[in-house]
């Protein structure tokens, strides 16, 4: 993991470029070098951000032969998508709720590719000029059986799609289709899968998605999460990494909890 890539970041409604450390809580901004708890970082992005289901190989082979009976009847020929509404969106360090009589929530650890510009019918080779840079998400779900058609309600809660703590430009990547992802639950790692699994490699993905829809400047496409997403529960801290661009943390917090503190 290198030290230092150019990333933007927000800042309430204020919007920097900035050189940050990703192997540690530092960034510089405007000539200062500041710790993360002395920032307030807002979602650092504008768009829609899309979810792509079944994209890592152990996620499709964990499914055996589900897949070739009713509902599936067959593997999936394309990419399946689904939405992260705007209600979703949470910034790096603000809590995840987690709803009364939940006891445990699924941790969707995945690399969001952040579009640069309206995307039609890109093709593979020219794929990367769309794309802005990178941040991580966390997928946080409800865990349910449903696998080809989300269900909303276990998928699209308030809070369900922490996002940050920044965008790294694709040009302080290396290969962002060879990124290490882990996932920690209270500083134990708990899940470990690199973007080397994918079925559909970023260009690919991104020529399949855009051949029948429309990405523009701001979207974030997710390349999926990892098969054996672990679970989380009240109070457990979360800390997702993906080399070269960093980590993202969140609390899970009891959604009453948060009620009674006015916290959002």
């Amino acid at each position: 993991m290198r030290a230092l890539v150019k990333a933007r970041v927000r800042l309430k409604d204020s919007e920097f470029s900035v050189n940050v450390h990703v192997s540690d809580r530092h960034l510089e901004m405007n000539g200062k070098n500041y710790e993360l708890s002395q920032v307030s970082l807002d979602i650092p992005i504008t768009g829609t951000v899309y979810g792509t289901l079944l994209n890592f190989q152990g996620s499709l082979e964990a499914l055996k032969e589900q897949v070739h009976h009713p509902p599936y009847n067959q593997p999936p020929i394309g990419p399946v998508l689904y939405i992260k509404p705007r209600n979703t969106f949470s910034a790096f360090a603000k809590p995840i709720p987690l709803p009364a009589g939940v006891p445990e929530l699924e941790i969707g650890a995945s690399l969001g590719i952040v579009i640069s510009k309206t995307a039609t019918r890109v093709k593979k080779a020219q794929a990367m000029d769309y794309i802005e840079g990178f941040t991580i998400v966390n997928d946080i779900s409800i865990p349910h059986e449903s696998v080809y058609r989300p269900a909303v309600r276990f998928k699209a809660r308030d809070g369900f799609c922490p996002i940050g703590p920044w965008v790294v430009t694709k040009d302080s990547i290396l290969d962002p289709d060879c990124l290490g992802i882990r996932v920690y639950i209270n500083g134990e790692l708990r899940q470990e899968n690199t973007t080397a699994n994918l079925i559909r490699p970023i260009s690919r993905l991104i020529e399949d998605v855009t051949d029948f829809m429309t990405l523009n400047a701001g979207d974030v496409l997710l390349v999926g999460v990892p098969e054996n997403a672990p679970l989380a529960k009240a109070n457990d801290h979360i800390r997702i990494e993906i080399d070269e661009i960093g980590y993202l943390e969140n609390p899970i917090i009891p959604e009453e909890k948060l009620a009674m503190e006015g916290i959002s």
